[in-house]
């Protein structure tokens, strides 16, 4: 860049900053649509929806004409993409403004700032520049060595090296010597090859292309879970996500060394070749300086970098398998109609249990000790009996922790001793039921109670309605992840939240019944709205129509919008308050009822169902002045009001007796519930202790990139053993027939 007058540098980059500001809608829409195979419209009246403060479930059911019908995934994907964009963009108008109050912002670093696409390109390009802490380079500049540094980097044909630092040798300034002078300038040319966006971008990708992942035990004595890794090697690209997790717990754990090997000599002949072209007296030195850049400068920091990126990969990965395991838990389908008996296991301290009436509402909590060490079965039996009979018991359902198997044995045998009532068992997850007993919110919900009897409660309430349950704890305790501590927690956070949201407000809410916990997670209601609704509700009775909620303090024109058609009103004053159909159409409805020719009262009937059923929704949606997919929408939710989409999945597995790890043989066929699907495979509980693994090679004939290809948390499959270790613990389990052969 030119010398120029300083207030004109200025007054260019506030015009170039502002440039980039007005053209910065244009250059992100086109972004998106190119990255994401969108049409542009679609993409711009998505950021329109979004910027004007709609939620995604909102956008994603009842603005489907406006974004092209893109679907949540799609939408947070966009959402994302849009905020990882402008974060970019802001953060190239912050370089840019640092560079220039240096007086070092040259018009092709400006337009490579600019036009830079991620955020690692823009902080290469920054580099140079930023403020560092004291190195050799800093030093050497203090002592008067850049124009010897300038003078080795012309590649001069002629001179002495030695004699040329000369010149340099200051014992005032730290320069004793024409050697040190050298040196001095090789540190100013090594840090300069270290910060040389080009070469860093290079040696980046090499090394991902070309680097190995070693590791090694510091202690190969010491018996760990990470023995596997005390002497393994493997080429950074192809390292699954599970497995770089698994190593940087035992980096950080101190049980292995991790070193990542990458082929050097080719390295420094890339960095060769850009630096020295031709003879030159100053060849050997600067071979030697580029080697020590790599080694001392450039290594480190791109091993830093490529572990840092293979880290928050195989963390979003880890994140994407927890949320979609978690959205499978929460939509289990409930078990309605039953009086349900949750039984807390444990040893010592006995087996708490909750009777809970179909609505979930608490009958009664007592204590049994049918377990070690106390072994009072008869005295278990009689507490089982009387609150069976009290209550009408029709389920009786069992958290899978400690003592949970033995509880089981218990429970199937006293169930075999009542056929008389008809029961059965299942057994439920109760992570995270811990975590709610001992929360502010079971404090307030059952004062009276123990932790131990809030969480039979929660047990029990999981097999009646799971989504209404498990809002109530954070979704990180839930335990249907892979290494979810290890993983960005704020990222984790926010995912598992989209989750549950989106879950939420696709099964809809009963807004006279629902939790504080559940109503805070539906489309455009807060946790102190969520407060104000219920308060609301017990202040002036049950809500009878949606627009009553206009009524609930703080809850605005924009809540209402967003939230109303996620509400029902089940035997409300108004029938499509019942449904999913928002009321900003229910003027369609009333259009279309009259073009039918049918009353509004025959929702649910037969007769308006095969009315339904014979409309030409293209040209219905013509006439009624609406667009066709919001018509499909508004005849499914009309032929089908008041469901839940839980209830169209597999149910619940009933057991009515145990099976042991002893009575298991290769081949033999089982039943089982998927409980966690992790990268490598899935763990089934097929009724014993431990859940048992189908890995990935024996979830299908086919190819199965990943295990949720072909099985979700909750599922019902059909597996057979593969192989028993007793002493372990351990069954694997095959969903292929032809592995079952094969061992015959």
């Amino acid at each position: 860049m030119t010398v120029r007058d300083e207030t004109m540098e200025v007054q260019a980059l506030d015009a170039a900053i502002e440039q980039m500001k007005t053209s910065e809608p244009e250059r992100l829409l086109h972004q998106l649509t190119s990255e994401l195979s969108l049409g542009r419209g679609q993409v711009q009246r998505t950021i329109e929806l979004l910027d004007e403060g709609n939620t995604i479930p909102f956008i994603a059911r009842y603005r489907k004409e406006m974004t092209g019908e893109l679907d949540e995934t799609q939408l947070r994907t966009l959402e994302e993409r849009l905020g990882y964009l402008r974060g970019l963009e802001e953060r190239k108008r912050e370089v840019l403004r640092l560079i220039n109050e240096q007086g070092k912002l040259t018009e092709p670093l400006q337009e490579s700032i600019v036009h830079a696409s991620k955020l690692q390109e823009v902080e290469d390009l920054y580099r140079p520049y930023r403020q560092k802490r004291k190195t050799r380079a800093s030093v050497a500049k203090e002592r008067g060595l850049e124009p010897l540094a300038q003078w080795i980097l012309s590649l001069p044909k002629q001179g002495d090296p030695l004699q040329e630092a000369s010149a340099y040798v200051d014992e005032e300034k730290g320069v004793p010597a024409a050697e040190d002078a050298l040196q001095g300038a090789q540190d100013i040319i090594a840090e300069m090859l270290g910060d040389d966006p080009d070469i860093r971008a290079w040696v980046r990708r090499y090394t991902m292309d070309q680097g190995v992942i070693r590791t090694e035990a510091k202690d190969k004595e010491q018996e760990s879970v990470y023995e596997m890794y005390y002497e393994y090697t493997e080429p950074v690209k192809r390292l699954p996500s599970h497995r770089i997790l698994a190593i940087n717990r035992g980096e950080r754990e101190d049980v292995l060394k991790v070193a990542l090997d990458v082929p050097v000599d080719k390295i420094v002949v890339y960095m060769s070749k850009r630096t020295i072209r031709g003879d030159s007296v100053v060849n050997d030195l600067l071979q030697a300086t580029i080697e020590d850049a790599y080694k001392r400068l450039i290594a480190p920091s791109i091993e830093r970098e490529v572990r840092g990126e293979l880290t928050e990969k195989a963390e979003e990965q880890a994140i994407q398998v927890f949320a979609q395991n978690l959205r499978s838990l929460l939509l289990q389908p409930p078990v309605r109609g039953q009086t349900v008996l949750g039984v807390d296991p444990a040893f010592r301290t006995g087996c708490k249990l909750a009777v809970v009436d179909d609505t979930g509402k608490l009958l009664e909590v007592a204590v049994t000790y049918p377990t070690a060490p106390h072994h009072k079965t008869a005295e278990a039996v009689k507490t089982f009996n009387r609150l069976a009979d009290t209550y009408r018991v029709g389920l009786v359902v069992i958290g899978n922790g400690t003592a949970s198997r033995e509880t089981e044995q218990f429970v199937a045998d006293w169930i075999q001793s009542r056929r008389d009532l008809k029961l059965h068992y299942a057994i439920v997850s109760e992570a995270g039921a811990s975590v709610y007993s001992a929360s502010k919110l079971a404090a307030e919900e059952f004062p009276s109670l123990d932790v131990a009897e809030r969480s039979a409660v929660s047990i029990a309430r999981r097999l009646q309605d799971p989504l209404a349950e498990l809002v109530k704890i954070d979704p990180k305790a839930i335990g249907v992840g892979q290494y979810q501590h290890d993983v960005a927690q704020k990222r984790l956070e926010e995912s598992l939240g989209a989750v549950v949201e989106s879950a939420v407000n696709h099964v809809g809410v009963d807004v006279n019944t629902a939790s504080p916990s559940l109503l805070s997670y539906v489309s455009g209601i807060n946790a102190t709205l969520a407060k104000n609704i219920v308060k609301h509700r017990e202040e002036n009775g049950k809500f009878t129509e949606r627009k009553q909620l206009s009524k609930v303090a703080r809850l605005g024109p924009k809540a209402f919008q967003q939230c109303v058609g996620f509400l029902r009103i089940p035997d409300g004053a108004h029938p499509l308050d019942n449904t999913p159909i928002h009321p900003e159409s229910y003027p369609v409805v009333d259009r279309l009822f009259a073009e039918l020719g049918v009353r509004p009262d025959k929702i649910g009937t037969p007769e308006l169902a095969e009315s339904l059923r014979k409309v030409d929704v293209n040209g219905c949606a013509e006439r009624l002045e609406v667009g066709v997919p919001t018509l499909k929408d508004i005849i499914d939710s009309l032929l089908r009001p008041g469901r839940d989409p839980r209830e169209e999945l597999p149910p619940v597995v009933f057991r009515t007796d145990v099976l042991q790890i002893e009575d298991l043989k290769p081949g033999m066929e089982l039943k089982g519930t998927v409980r966690n699907v992790i990268d490598f495979g899935a763990f089934i509980d097929i009724g014993i202790k431990n859940d048992g693994l189908v890995h990935i090679s024996q979830l299908s004939d086919r190819y199965v990139k990943h295990p949720l290809d072909v099985v979700s948390v909750g599922d019902n499959v059909t597996v057979w053993v593969l192989s028993v270790d007793v002493k372990k613990g351990r069954v694997g389990l095959t969903m292929k027939r032809s592995s079952v052969d094969n061992l015959q």
